[in-house]
């Protein structure tokens, strides 16, 4: 059998790859969603940050992160 020709390969792996990124993206939000929860349940960001063991800091980065990117699927416009 001969192998696929390496243009059908990376096809194939970019295909792979958009789908990968898709899924971390989701991940990734779901997440920030948790971690929103937590801010609601908690009060600050640094309790919910404190709780789980991270730094203040990664946890609004990731929220903002999820905003930003709902903010444009939603096709609006900050005031920023």
């Amino acid at each position: 059998m001969e192998p696929k020709p390496w243009r059908d390969r990376i096809q194939d792996e970019d295909a792979l790859l958009q789908q990968l990124t898709g899924l971390v993206t989701e991940a990734a939000d779901r997440r920030a969603e948790a971690l929103l929860e937590g801010v609601a349940d908690l009060g600050t960001v640094a309790d919910v940050a404190r709780d789980i063991g991270l730094s203040w800091n990664a946890v609004d980065k990731a929220i903002k992160r999820y905003e930003r990117r709902k903010v444009a699927s939603d096709g609006s416009t900050t005031t920023e």
